[in-house]
């Protein structure tokens, strides 16, 4: 093990717990004058699945209901709502789910949930997208934060150990997170620590290309009550790939703590630590074609890469929240979040086309990312009209500072002379020192608020808006921008239709800033995604199953697009006009939660058409139809011990145009494919059981298209990955 846990952050948990320790013996003495309250106030933790009950109130678990399902969410409104109760397409990844398909990162996630998808451009970069645009919205408690994709600091490999759920929402979503495209918001929910009993798991793994893993989670209280309880999560995977010389570490530390301040507050805080460590990953992909222009055939193990290559990431986080909770049901949160991502990397691009020789681009970059992050959220009943009604309204306020430096390769230009013999031993260049690359300032701010009116029995309208600013300054002052007061709706309808069915119907939209300018030199008005949706959403078995339809367009204005003159008749940049953009129209469906005892399921599919304002198809490297399909059932009798389980995602056929060395225009496809996944899990003893999970059974050879440079990334062939886990 190349780096221990705790080396670099061995102080701080030690002082996370250190302060719970204190906090527990100053309130000791006061335990005693602590009376639990009838009705719903409690000053203990207790189980209520699928809910924890705190002195701040419901908080919504997965971790252990055993559920494909969740009884509420707050990705898509402030409001705690169900999801028959949210007039837009949501999903959420339990955290059983996790357990059952063995899930370890965000990638993981993506690629196994309804209507959201993956394409890599490398082995260490991914864009994800939905609906036919790309998802820039990455959201920890609710919170928007770092996501700066094309640089990749791991944010696409982040760890679940620490999170008790991902919830997904699908469509514009520009209420809670301000800009962005319309196409889905990934947020990250963290695990509580909510056992005031010592609890915990600790877990062993191994499986294909020599990797391994290990794990634990401990919780617990920590005074006499556990009115002062603390958690902490541990992982750590190392391995080699189906790629010659690739090798990856990933080790994860969280802790966290929870403090009842009374009968109705909660002092909640935490920090976590992600180390990432990448030998020879690759940058960019393998050519497709010769110069002669007939197709390359290389195996999946080709690699690009050079033995020196790294490509290194480290994510640190830490969060501190209050919680109160009012005599009338109403909730307060503070919240402060700051994180900071940083990644080198020592890398080795190769390109144009083999016969057999290659070009060669050494590159080395070190990245810097922290963001600050400030929230005040109240939500709570009301009464108007003889009717009760629901209400939430808050602030939130981020501060992100990127900065990139290059090392230029003195050297290392020269090329393969022989790709189809290349294996990685190439010189390591002479690299200069860090000089500036790129760096900027973004800081926005949003004002929002959402009311749920009760009209009738069966009928809820939820009326929202959010008024949002932007700011972001650069090195360059020219891609400056400042935007104030922009205007983001909301609105919604629920009405039941039986006991267990409602039909809804919702409005939304989202902006994204452009950097583009006028002939004239003014920016752009932001790009604007508009969404509308209509479906139905099913509640069965008391909320154990949830089922749901939903048709949505969306329409995205103002994109810019280049009329061929330049800002002001300079020569340095060109000028942009505002076009039509693109619509989207689709629809998705899924089913999720027990069907029977003992037999969950997840089953999704979605399918859209986009095409811009002059009707041609773009975004073709999205596939416009997916399914995922996963499914357990646990036997009975004799079998009782046994859980199976399987499922299957499928894609529809991408492609895209790149120039073939000797015809010219030409497409790359990448057909329709299947993935089949299987596991199985035997309980031993009531606390040790053993899982075995089999991915791409059927070894299907698939690859993403890194777009028109020719380049492309296979993905994994055929893998078994087998774990023991115990309990206590």
């Amino acid at each position: 093990m190349r780096k221990l846990l705790f080396r670099r952050h061995g102080a701080l948990f030690r002082c996370i717990l250190a302060v719970g320790l204190g906090v527990a013996s100053g309130l000791h003495a006061a335990e005693e004058d602590q009376v639990q309250d009838s009705g719903d106030d409690t000053a203990a933790v207790m189980e209520l699945a699928p809910l924890k009950v705190t002195a701040a109130g419901l908080t919504e678990v997965t971790e252990g209901t055993g559920s494909y399902t969740t009884g509420a969410a707050r990705t898509a409104t402030p409001l705690n709502l169900s999801p028959r109760e949210t007039p837009q397409s949501i999903s959420v990844v339990t955290q059983q789910r996790i357990e059952d398909q063995n899930l370890n990162t965000v990638l993981d996630v993506v690629n196994n949930t309804t209507g959201v998808a993956v394409n890599r451009y490398e082995t260490h970069r991914a864009q994800f997208h939905a609906r036919g645009f790309e998802i820039n919205s990455l959201m920890i408690d609710n919170v928007p934060t770092i996501y700066e994709q094309p640089w990749s600091a791991g944010e696409v490999f982040s760890n679940l150990s620490m999170y008790d759920r991902v919830e997904v929402v699908r469509g514009a979503n520009g209420l809670m997170t301000g800009a962005g495209d319309p196409s889905a918001t990934i947020n990250l929910v963290h695990k509580r620590a909510s056992s005031k009993e010592l609890a915990g798991s600790v877990g062993l793994s191994g499986g294909s290309w020599n990797t391994y893993g290990m794990d634990a989670d401990v919780s617990g209280g920590l005074n006499e009550s556990g009115s002062v309880r603390g958690r902490v999560a541990l992982d750590y995977n190392d391995g080699d790939s189906w790629i010659d010389l690739m090798h990856n570490r990933d080790q994860t530390v969280y802790a966290t703590m929870d403090v009842d301040i009374g009968e109705r507050t909660v002092l909640w805080f935490g920090a976590s630590h992600q180390d990432s460590d990448g030998d020879s990953p690759m940058w960019g992909g393998l050519p497709v074609w010769y110069s002669d222009g007939s197709a390359t055939d290389y195996d999946r193990s080709k690699t690009t890469s050079a033995t020196w290559s790294t490509w290194d990431s480290v994510y640190d986080n830490y969060f501190l929240n209050l919680e109160h909770r009012f005599d009338n049901g109403w909730q307060a949160r503070l919240g402060y979040s700051h994180g900071d991502r940083d990644a080198d990397s020592y890398l080795l691009y190769v390109y144009g086309d083999p016969s057999p020789a290659m070009a060669t681009f050494p590159g080395s970059y070190k990245t810097e990312t922290t963001q600050d992050d400030y929230s005040l959220t109240f939500d709570g009943p009301f009464s108007l009209l003889g009717r009760d009604h629901d209400a939430a309204f808050g602030y939130v306020y981020s501060n992100q500072v990127f900065d990139a430096q290059q090392r230029p390769a003195l050297d290392g230009f020269g090329g393969i002379a022989d790709f189809d013999a290349y294996d990685g031993d190439f010189p390591e260049p002479t690299w200069g020192a860090l000089q500036p690359y790129e760096d900027y300032e973004v800081k926005q701010g949003g004002l929002y608020g959402a009311v749920r009116f009760n009209l009738a029995d069966a009928t809820k309208l939820i009326v929202g808006t959010r008024i949002s600013s932007y700011e972001k300054t650069a090195s360059s002052a020219v891609r400056d921008m400042k935007l104030d007061s922009q205007i983001t709706p909301y609105i919604g309808v629920v009405q039941d239709l039986t006991d267990n069915l409602s039909a809804y119907a919702s409005y939304t939209d989202i902006f994204l800033p452009q950097s583009e300018r006028t002939k004239e030199g003014e920016f752009l008005d932001p790009v604007l995604g508009k969404g509308a949706e209509i479906g139905l959403k099913g509640e069965h078995f008391d909320g154990l199953l949830n089922t749901s339809l939903a048709i949505f367009r969306i329409k995205q204005d103002r994109l810019a697009v280049a009329t061929g003159d330049t800002v002001n008749g300079t020569v340095m940049e060109n000028a942009y006009e505002e076009s039509e953009g693109a619509t989207s129209e689709g629809f998705d469906l899924e089913v999720s939660g027990e069907i029977l005892p003992r037999w969950n399921a997840l089953a999704g599919y979605a399918q859209f058409e986009l095409e811009d304002a002059n009707g041609e198809k773009i975004n073709t490297l999205y596939a416009r139809k997916t399914l995922r399909l996963f499914t357990t059932y646990q036997f009975q009798g004799a079998l009782e011990r046994l859980t199976i389980g399987g499922g299957v995602n499928w894609q529809s056929a991408i492609y895209t145009e790149a120039i073939n060395p000797v015809s010219g225009q030409e497409k790359i496809e990448q057909g329709a494919y299947s993935l089949v996944n299987l596991m199985a899990r035997y309980d031993i003893t009531p606390q040790l059981s053993a899982q075995l999970n089999a991915n791409n059974v059927l070894d299907e050879t698939y690859f993403d298209v890194f777009d028109a440079y020719a380049a492309l990334t296979y993905g994994e062939p055929a893998n078994v990955i087998a774990s023991l886990k115990y309990r206590f």
